[in-house]
């Protein structure tokens, strides 16, 4: 099984609609057995994917291919035994939520590599002081 994270910013004139991108994910990541956490603060995608090889690779390239992302970095691609964020998930961060955001971040990212949960919460605390 393989967990890969990145992150990525919404395009400049894209309007990126959370409820949307979420519905859309949780059907996907269900049909494709993918599941993970997305912190979306309006501005920026951070996510981890998690599933098999195969199953990662289509979402990832999927996620590529998406013309609301620009400048994606891929942060880390690793094996891991077995599903560290359980049950997937959408932290989002709305304007004057932000503290609130940081701890479904930390909830969500308990039990997870402890380098993994660091990325998560630097950028949750990041959107909390911006």
């Amino acid at each position: 099984m393989r967990q890969l994270v990145y992150i990525s910013t919404v395009r400049r004139g894209i309007v990126a609609d959370a409820d949307a991108i979420l519905a859309q994910s949780r059907r996907n990541n269900a049909r494709d057995r993918v599941t993970g956490l997305l912190f979306f603060d309006g501005k920026r995608f951070l996510q981890a994917l998690e599933g098999s090889d195969a199953a990662v690779d289509t979402t990832f390239a999927r996620i590529q291919a998406d013309p609301r992302h620009h400048a994606l970095v891929l942060l880390s691609s690793r094996e891991i035994e077995a599903r560290e964020f359980g049950e997937w998930a959408m932290a989002y961060a709305k304007p004057g939520e932000a503290g609130d955001a940081l701890e479904r971040v930390l909830r969500l990212s308990e039990g997870v590599d402890a380098a993994v949960r660091a990325t998560f919460e630097g950028f949750a605390r990041v959107r909390r002081a911006a």
